[in-house]
């Protein structure tokens, strides 16, 4: 495999590597290989709505003894469309025979949500990706959405739309990076870190 022009280990987007310290935060981890895919798609909303529940808990209103419940409705859909389509991409692209494992972290900073999700794939995926980042990063993401959307209605099955990472830009101005690092003992395998930061 040709793999000049490809960086083993890199930093892409807006990915803050050193998070200040947070008492709040959830850790929930998935073997990709356990059940079958199709399965995990639909307990990937469970687990969206729980990471989406928990965190609007933290959300009270002037006397923090009453929740702010509109804050929290906020919080709950953005939180819960985001942690899906993190999930469903981390499932869909990852090594399924391998017995690496997918995590999904959400914590609360101060102003910022952050949710991070922890993948691995092989050198070919990481390479193809990295491409399509490139383009995200190059691209207007309001101009890509729409004609992403023009295009959808279009073509019924598409293998890599960038719909979901192209809406958190769009819809809920998130604030995405990606760190690819190599993983220790496995040559052909790339572990790649998608952090989503929401401004609140």
């Amino acid at each position: 495999m040709n793999t000049s022009n490809f960086a083993f280990e890199q930093i892409m987007g807006d990915f803050r590597q050193n998070l200040p310290p947070s008492t709040e935060y959830l850790i929930l981890s998935f073997s990709p290989g356990s059940i079958p895919l199709q399965q995990r798609w639909r307990n990937n909303c469970l687990s969206a709505d729980f990471l989406a529940n928990y965190l609007s808990t933290f959300f009270l209103g002037e006397n923090d003894q009453q929740p702010d419940l509109a804050k929290q409705d906020e919080v709950k859909s953005a939180v819960s469309y985001i942690a899906n389509e993190l999930l469903e991409n981390g499932m869909k692209y990852c090594i399924k025979a391998a017995s690496f494992p997918i995590s999904i972290q959400i914590q609360l900073i101060p102003n910022i949500i952050i949710l991070q999700l922890k993948n691995s794939i092989t050198i070919k995926q990481t390479k193809h990706f990295q491409q399509q980042i490139n383009k995200l990063l190059d691209g207007n993401p309001s101009e890509m959405y729409l004609a992403q959307l023009e295009h959808n209605a279009l073509e019924e099955n598409q293998k890599f739309s960038n719909l979901g990472l192209l809406t958190m830009l769009h819809d809920y101005d998130a604030r995405i990076g990606w760190h690819f690092e190599p993983l220790v003992n496995h040559s052909y395998a790339i572990n790649v870190t998608t952090m989503v930061q929401l401004l609140i």
